[in-house]
């Protein structure tokens, strides 16, 4: 246990990656609750970031993926446009099997006490009927169904952004922004994934996936037949011809074994934090892959649950996900005048204007 406080202490104060404002360990030990709430930035507002429910393999990997997560949230929601700093939860355990409504009431009410620096929201592992229950301890909470004045399932309009910008990054690449007769690779069509799949399709792509969720793939194939599946993901994105490769699932996709054997000339996709390390995204710069930052393009959601809390508007929150795709060009043209890779050039944006947030 030395060892996990020692890391998280680095981590927070000594790392490059750290300056998180608050970091709150959880327990309840009635409903068998352990949680990690982290709130890297409240430069631009309450901190807002959804809860992560995950049976991860130590505490360690728990703070660690809070910790990274809160800090991704900073800069996807400086890069929306909205006026909320980044913080993120995780809940640890398996969700199939520890999930109560006891053990959600009591993690609302950690939420709860902290008194509104932190929002959260659906994530991995949790949704909106779980929202609607935190809900009942804690009224900073987003996510939730429209029958409880929620903005309902925020994949639609996260899918709908990363089709942005992938629409965006054809635009740069390729002159025109169009994913027809384009071979796109899928990794993970869960609740985003199968939403990105559609638009894929309406837009006339080939489209390939997997997931290690055989119902998942399943329930894709019997929609859509035309649609082919790759037996995992170290065979989808080695695929021949493929133009355009989307992780979905879990974050670290892009790491020293996966970038080297790519065959796609674009990365763009729904999960969080797809760069395992600094540095891989000058080896995907290196190799002519051009790489659509994940926080910029998978924002949708988080445009979503953020409107949701001034009286959703489904028109209003779709209009402002379409500007993913200005954004997004903006990111490659500041990449080429500064010379440095896209996850660089968004970088420094974000960082601008969390810097003029503190200023004011």
């Amino acid at each position: 246990m030395t060892d996990v406080t020692d890391g998280v202490l680095h981590t927070l104060f000594q790392s490059d990656q750290g300056g998180h404002e608050q970091v709150v360990l959880c327990q309840d030990r009635a409903s068998g609750l352990k949680a990690v709430i982290a709130i890297h930035s409240t430069a631009l507002g309450p901190a807002l970031g959804g809860t992560r429910f995950y049976p991860y393999a130590s505490e360690e990997e728990a703070v660690a993926d809070a910790l990274n997560l809160a800090r991704g949230m900073s800069y996807k929601n400086a890069m929306a446009g909205l006026d909320h700093g980044g913080g993120k939860a995780v809940i640890i355990g398996d969700p199939e099997k520890i999930k109560t409504k006891e053990l959600l009431l009591a993690y609302g009410r950690f939420v709860a006490s902290l008194g509104g620096r932190y929002v959260t929201a659906c994530d991995v592992g949790t949704y909106v009927a779980d929202m609607d229950v935190v809900a009942h301890e804690c009224r900073w909470t987003t996510g939730r169904s429209p029958e409880n004045g929620g903005a309902g399932d925020s994949s639609v309009l996260t899918a709908f952004g990363v089709f942005q910008g992938m629409r965006a990054s054809a635009q740069h690449l390729w002159g025109d922004p169009t994913l027809r007769g384009r071979k796109v690779g899928v990794a993970g069509v869960g609740k985003v994934g199968r939403h990105l799949v559609e638009h894929l399709l309406e837009d006339g792509a080939e489209v390939v996936i997997t997931d290690v969720r055989d119902e998942s793939v399943r329930r894709i194939t019997e929609l859509h037949p035309e649609v082919a599946v790759a037996a995992d993901t170290a065979t989808l994105i080695r695929t021949e011809g493929l133009d355009i490769y989307a992780p979905c699932a879990l974050g670290g996709a892009l790491n020293d074994d996966t970038v080297p054997v790519l065959t796609a000339k674009v990365v763009c996709g729904a999960a969080n934090n797809q760069l395992a390390h600094p540095g891989v995204e000058k080896d995907l710069a290196d190799r002519s892959i051009l790489y659509a930052p994940d926080y910029v393009v998978n924002a949708g959601g988080v445009i979503q649950v953020a409107d949701e809390l001034h009286g959703f508007d489904f028109d209003r929150c779709k209009a402002k996900a379409s500007k993913i795709f200005d954004t997004t060009l903006a990111i490659f043209a500041r990449a080429k005048d500064d010379g440095i890779p896209p996850a660089a050039a968004a970088d420094r944006i974000a960082e601008q204007r969390m810097a003029e947030a503190r200023r004011r």
